[in-house]
This record gives structure tokens, sequence and C-alpha cells, in this order.
């Protein structure tokens, strides 16, 4: 693994660097000219289907999925040996963005090259690879990634699908059945979840054409009408030995390093549902007249389409700070070296808190925005005449996809914990402890800055104290059945949501000033994202503390709370007005770029 700027939850105890940091007004001309091969694909030859896809066309989604392998669209995150385009993980991470117009469309797409493929590079034998991968980056072959059944859905250990070595040794018997399977319909090989002997749960790679494999009718769902999900049926499916995926009984490596990779990839795909719900909202809101004038002229609109735009400014600052930190984990890693699974391993492992984070805030925030698309378009927006009903139907999953939102918060907090446990994340005890040795000590006052980027440095410093002196006083007063409060647990997954994004708009818009560039909107967005996350964290922590601590120590902590979180007060009216005329005009979210 190349050497870190900043290991796996280290952005709780450590200050990061601009510097050290990607943002979206990093990228090339090059970049963005494969972006825009992406976007044009997506415009072009997807969205003039969109009635189609959604009613699942006959063969359309393989056709369309073939042809953006052709493009090198299904390869991006794939070195060249195995036919991929190698691209960096900031690049990737784009054209991932771009690919989630059509959510339907996209949901195939991501299934197939995140889940689908990346299994087989990350833990295959060479001869697993060179026989699938490079089909799979063409999209010769479509791949479908089956881990859930109908009773262990967000504890896939618990799967009851069996395999039994037949009795001439040449294959696993595989039994049982797979819900939720995208690309079910269509897909030529599964990844697929069983136990050996009942006990050892491993990954095998499933071909649709193996004698005892079948598939069952499409779910009717809510959204994502266009994606196939069906359930995966093994009937006695004869699966050669050496169809065995990684190591017997460590199938567990397998299901849940491929997760990290996908909610951080389902993120940028909410990051590009995001902007052009954006776009869609901001157009109709300009169009629509009431009162004799257009609605987007109405205060209480303008509010809207300036949070909207606030929230995605923070989140797309997220993502592509996250994407530049798994480029420097994955950067330099040989895929014909002897030693390319174990080092795939060790960089899919290091970042699991910053993706089940994204995870979180790209559904939410993509949620959020599809929610306030159909509001601005009013009654239309509820009918299937304009497109603000299917952005809002296809947008709900996101937040039951790649293990539930209720399941990342949790494992935000496990993850910190176990990292810290086995030495990955030094200095967390120390941190926590020098903040509780802070607690009696009285607080010299100090002025408070007038520059914006220095008022949120403080938010962002102080909240980072919040959450260590909350999560260590609950450590000290729950111990080992912190795990177990759930409601705990959640309200700190939620604090350090908040401070994730918060600082990566914060570093952003100081890498904005150094480089040269007008920040005063993507200033307004991070001081308007930054006070109301502050607030956030200040309420969750203050409700962790009510439920945990009692008597004097309470009033120790809410005492030290009051005091790190307090505010410079702003007027975020005018600053959310300010950001409102910039969408109006010009009818996207805002980038320095204008891409």
């Amino acid at each position: 693994m190349s050497q870190l700027t900043l290991r796996g939850g280290e952005f709780l105890l450590r200050e990061a660097e601009p510097r050290d940091t990607f943002i979206y007004e990093d990228f090339t001309s090059e970049d963005l000219l494969i972006a825009q091969a992406a976007d044009e694909f997506i415009r072009g030859e997807v969205l003039p289907k969109n009635d189609a896809i959604d009613h699942q066309e006959e063969g359309l989604a393989v056709q369309l999925l073939k042809k953006a392998g052709e493009l090198g669209l299904l390869g991006a995150d794939l070195p060249e040996m195995y036919g991929g385009l190698g691209l960096a993980k900031m690049t990737s991470t784009l054209l991932a963005e771009k690919m989630s117009l059509q959510a339907s469309f996209a949901v195939s797409t991501g299934a197939h090259s995140g889940i689908g493929t990346l299994p087989i590079l990350f833990f295959g034998t060479p001869e697993q690879k060179k026989k699938y991968v490079p089909r799979l980056a063409t999209g010769e072959l479509v791949g479908a990634f089956s881990l859930s059944e109908a009773g262990c859905g967000s504890d896939p250990l618990s799967a009851r699908t069996k395999a039994t070595l037949s009795p001439d040794g040449k294959h696993y018997l595989l039994n049982g059945e797979k819900m939720w399977t995208t690309n079910g319909g269509w897909a030529d090989v599964f990844i697929v979840f069983a136990k050996i002997d009942g006990e050892q749960f491993s990954a095998f790679i499933v071909e649709r054409g193996f004698p005892g494999v079948s598939v069952g009718r499409e779910e009717h769902k809510l959204g994502i009408k266009g994606s196939s999900t069906r359930r995966v049926i093994l009937e006695n499916a004869q699966v050669p030995v050496e169809n065995l995926l990684h190591i017997a009984g460590k199938g567990h490596h397998v299901a849940f390093g491929v997760l990290n990779i996908g909610r951080f990839k389902l993120a940028a795909a909410g990051l590009g549902g995001c902007r052009e719900a954006l776009t869609i909202a901001t157009r109709y809101a300009k169009d629509r007249q009431q009162f004799g004038k257009s609605i987007s002229e109405f205060g209480l609109i303008k509010e809207k389409l300036a949070e909207m735009a606030i929230r995605i400014f923070a989140l797309e600052s997220a993502v592509y700070r996250t994407a530049g930190m798994l480029n420097e984990a994955f950067h330099g890693i040989d895929a014909g070296a002897e030693n390319a699974n174990e080092l795939y391993h060790h960089a899919d492992e290091e970042f699991p808190v910053e993706c089940a984070i994204l995870k979180v805030l790209g559904s939410e925030v993509l949620d959020f925005v599809a929610d306030e698309t159909v509001q601005i378009h009013g009654g239309f927006g509820y009918t299937e005449e304009f497109p603000a009903a299917q952005i809002y139907r296809d947008s709900r999953i996101n937040r039951i996809f790649e293990g539930t939102n209720e399941i990342n918060r949790l494992l935000m907090l496990d993850q910190m914990m176990k990292r810290a446990m086995k030495g990955k994340l030094p200095g967390m005890m120390e941190a926590a402890q020098a903040i509780r040795s802070e607690l009696n000590q009285p607080m010299m006052p100090s002025p408070d800055p007038t520059d914006p980027v220095e008022q949120v440095e403080r938010h962002v410093k102080n909240a980072k104290k919040i959450i260590l002196m909350t999560a260590g006083m609950a450590v000290e007063e729950v111990g080992m059945q912190l795990q177990e409060k759930q409601e705990i647990v959640a309200r700190l997954s939620d604090c350090m949501i908040h401070l994730f994004a918060m600082e990566s708009a914060w570093l952003r818009v100081r890498k904005l000033q150094e480089k040269g560039l007008d920040a005063t909107i993507a200033s307004a967005m991070m001081q308007v994202y930054a006070y109301d996350a502050f607030d956030a964290i200040e309420a969750s922590a203050r409700r962790a503390i009510l439920s945990f601590v009692e008597g004097d120590m309470r009033h120790i902590l809410l005492t030290a709370l009051k005091r790190y979180a307090r505010r410079i007060e702003i007027n975020t009216m005018e600053l959310r007005r300010q950001i409102a005329e910039y969408v109006i005009e010009h009818e996207r979210a805002w980038s320095a770029s204008g891409k």
C-alpha cells in the first residue's frame, strides 16, 4: 500500500490540509473530456429510451450495457491488463456520477462494474481473473452479486444457502435461494455466497448456464423499475471447485470488502442524481407562473433551491475528497503481482468509515433533493407526466442498498473502535483522554475570527472535540454494551457525518482560495452548511449525553458541550438568498470550473 496522507478514520483526530485534499476543481481537461464522453452516451443513448428502460423492454438493458462496455465505461476501475481503463479513483468517480442520470441503468451498470466484477479482481486466482474480468470489462458478460437471503438481509453471515462437495470432488453443489439480486434477469456471472457444509461462509463464481441455476420472476418494485431484481435459485447447482472465490470460510472478506467501494460509488451516483434534479427543479421554478410572476422569485422557493445546492456542495466536497483518499490507497498496485490480492484487500478495507459516511450522506441528500423537487413542482410533481415523480421513487432505494443507513450508522463507530484496537488508528484513545482531562479546566476566551474560513475552521476543531468527548465518555460509562445501545451509536455517527461533510466543504474553499479562484458562492455555502451542521452535532451529542450519564458528570459534560459548541452567529438567510440567485441564473449547482 502507498503511504497515506490520512489513514481511515483519522479525519477525527488530525487536521487535514487543503494541498492534500482532492477537490472537483482539480480535474484536468482530459478528465473532463472522459466524463463528457460518458455524459454524451447517457444523454444521447440512454435518456431518450427512459420509458422503454422503465418498462424493461426486452434486451434493451443488455444492449446498452454492451454499448457502455464498448466505450470503456464499464472498466474505469479495472487495470489495463484486464481490459479496463485503469483510471484514477477520482476520474472513475466522476464517470460514476455522469452514468447516474437514468437511475435504473445506473443501478445496472453500478452493480455490474462494482460488486459484480471487483470481487474477482480483488480476490480471484490469476486464472479466474483472465477468464472473467476482461469479458466483464467489455460487457460481453454481465455481472451480479447474490448475497442477501429472505431471512438475513442485514446479517449475511447467517445465510442458509449451503455448499457441499460432490462425491467425485469436482464440483460444489449449492442449494438455496438468494434475494434481491440486481441484474438477476440478465446476468451471466453471479458472485454467490454459501456455507460449505453449512459452516464455512464462502464465495463462488457461478455462471448462469451451470446446471441447477435458475432465477425467479421480476420483483415489482417501488422505483428503479428498469433494473432487474430477481431471486437466484440454486438446486444442486454444479459449481466447479476452481470457481471457489478466495478462501473457503473467508467469504466475509469478499462480501464486506467490495461493499465499501459499492457504498462509495452509490454516493457518487447520488451526487449525479442530485445535480440533475436541481437543474430540473430550477428550470421548472423559472417557468412556472403564479400570482403574475415566476415562482423562482418567491422567498420560500429560493430557500429550497439554495438548500438543495448547499447540501450538494457539501456532498460533492466529501465525495471527491474521499475519492482522492481511495486513490492513494489503490495507487501503485501491480495487478499482475503475486501479492496483488493482498494489496487490493488492504487498500479496500482502509476507509470503511468514510465509505459508510458517504453512503448515508449521499442517499439522504438525494432523498432530500428529490423530495424538494416534487414540492417545487407542486401537483405536477405527483404525476408521471413530469420527471419529478420518477426521481422521487427512484431515489428511495438508496437508503436500503449496500447495507441500510441504520446498519451503516452502526458500522461507523464499530469500525472506528476496531481500527483503534488493532493499532490502525493510533492516538484515538489518547485524544479522547486529552479531551477528558480538559473538562474541569477553564477555557480562556479568544476573540472570534471575522474571516468566514477561519470561523468554520474553529467549528471543525470544536466539533472534533465534541465527538471525542462524547464518544470517549460513552465508552467509559457504557463499556462493552455500547454497540447494543444503538440509539447512542447512531447519534455519534450523525455527528461524524456532519463533521466529515463540514470539514470537506471547508477544505475545498481553502484550496479554491489558494488556487486564486473566485470562491464567493462556495464560501457562502460552506458557511451555511457549517452553521447548520454544527447545530446538529451539538444536538446529537446532547441527546447522547443525556442517555448514558447522570448527576455531576452529566452537568460537567453538558457544560463542556456548551463551551465547545459556542457558535459564531451569521445571517444564513441572506447567504441563502445569494446562493439561490446563483442557482437560478445558472440552473445548476455551483462549481468554479463552470462544469
